[in-house]
């Protein structure tokens, strides 16, 4: 089909065909691309030490280094996708990699605190724009039937990227200083744009009716209900992870070698976890839904009342990492199906709904544990997974990819 006269081109060629050969080369740019924004993400909180002491300020006053991103990529998720919807998806998608090479370069360049918290507020805006239009462009890469593994494989990033950040800026501040790190991960992102630059290819702008409000698209059918079974998910799981080193620590009496170990299990269950979901969602996206928030509330259960050693706390912790490996993947699947004809403004949904849900398990996570320590939290989180598996199970609609291609025909201008 044709652009138009402004360049654009419609809601159905946005599709790749089933014919067409996918993109996996751009695919696994877009993977580099969420590896550097969760490293440049998580970094500080390696660093609050250091950072703290050369700015002469709290270590809780640095930890905000973190929190303006996550706030900031709230916001972005939500309206990025519409102040941008005129541009080439391609141009776009580097525009973010520039603005976390730029927010890591001035980050490692900082006179003092304010200058820093500002620059990490260009990270946000990238990390935001970017999960709001990740399901969007790989619907634009690969074919239907493959965006599950083109999703997970996007998606790994996430769990490389958590798994690196702290041992990183760890490693690198103890040799050269807090800064070092930050430069480190502007040269990630100098790489990745390089890769970028040849792989990514051009997606002109949707050509479409009107882009629909978070408000509207909450109206349609399915939509509001899905959105709660997401939000619980999540909340769920940010409550247990918030509190996983003190449940650790009071369970398995273990050390810090054993608890770090423990750790780098859950990252490499996790990233299993995520390329193992594009597996399952190629054949059911509805089990994946529903099977990875029961795996996550059944390992924090049995951590607290099974009669485990080191061996069978390893176990559960690496189950939990395996399962909640998926959930991001899966519900950025699910809204790609349900709203395809809006895939950008839905992932924004998704974004706000995500960053939402971890304030807000952290806050459910505090209330509890002054109440009723580590093994309240956990029974609380566990039971918060497996009624949010109940809502997903009885209340939320899966369109197939079929169903999905179909609205998105009936969309065309």
């Amino acid at each position: 089909m044709s652009n138009d006269v402004c360049g654009t081109v419609s809601v159905q060629s946005a599709v790749k065909p089933s014919g067409v050969e996918p993109a996996w080369m751009a695919v696994f740019s877009l993977a580099m691309g969420v590896f550097g924004l969760l490293t440049a993400e998580y970094l500080p909180a390696s660093l609050l030490t250091p950072m703290a002491y050369d700015f002469g300020v709290s270590e809780a006053l640095a930890g905000q280094a973190v929190t303006v991103t996550a706030v900031v990529a709230l916001f972005a998720g939500l309206l990025v996708p519409g102040q941008t919807r005129m541009l080439d998806r391609r141009v776009v998608l580097l525009g973010f990699t520039i603005l976390m090479i730029a927010s890591n370069l001035l980050v490692a360049l900082s006179s003092n605190l304010t200058v820093l918290l500002i620059m990490r507020i260009l990270l946000g805006i990238a990390l935001g724009g970017f999960w709001s239009m990740a399901a969007a462009v790989a619907m634009r890469l690969v074919p239907a039937r493959l965006v599950p593994r083109a999703l997970s494989i996007i998606f790994s990033g996430i769990a490389v990227g958590t798994v690196v950040s702290v041992p990183l800026g760890s490693y690198l501040g103890g040799l050269y200083g807090w800064r070092s790190a930050f430069f480190a991960a502007a040269a990630v992102g100098g790489i990745t744009l390089i890769f970028q630059l040849f792989t990514l290819p051009s997606m002109a702008p949707l050509r479409m009716a009107r882009t629909a409000s978070v408000l509207e698209l909450l109206r349609r059918p399915g939509i509001g209900i899905g959105m709660l079974g997401c939000v619980l998910a999540h909340t769920g799981q940010y409550a247990l992870f918030t509190y996983i080193r003190p449940a650790l620590e009071s369970l398995a009496h273990i050390d810090i070698d054993g608890l770090s170990l423990m750790l780098l299990g859950f990252g490499v269950a996790n990233f299993v976890g995520t390329l193992l979901a594009g597996w399952l969602m190629e054949r059911s996206l509805r089990v994946t839904l529903v099977l990875m928030p029961v795996l996550v509330g059944v390992a924090a259960l049995g951590m607290i009342w099974l009669p485990v050693e080191s061996t069978g706390l390893m176990l559960l912790v690496a189950l939990w990492g395996l399962a909640f490996g998926g959930v991001p993947v899966a519900w950025s699947n699910w809204v790609a199906r349900a709203v395809p004809d809006q895939a950008e403004t839905a992932g924004g949904m998704v974004v706000a709904s995500v960053q939402s849900s971890i304030a807000a398990g952290a806050a459910l996570g505090g209330v509890v544990f002054g109440f009723g320590g580590v093994t309240g939290v956990f029974v609380i989180a566990g039971v918060v997974m497996l009624f949010a598996a109940l809502v997903i199970v009885l209340r939320v609609p899966i369109a197939s990819a079929q169903q999905g291609e179909a609205v998105i025909s009936a969309t065309q201008s």
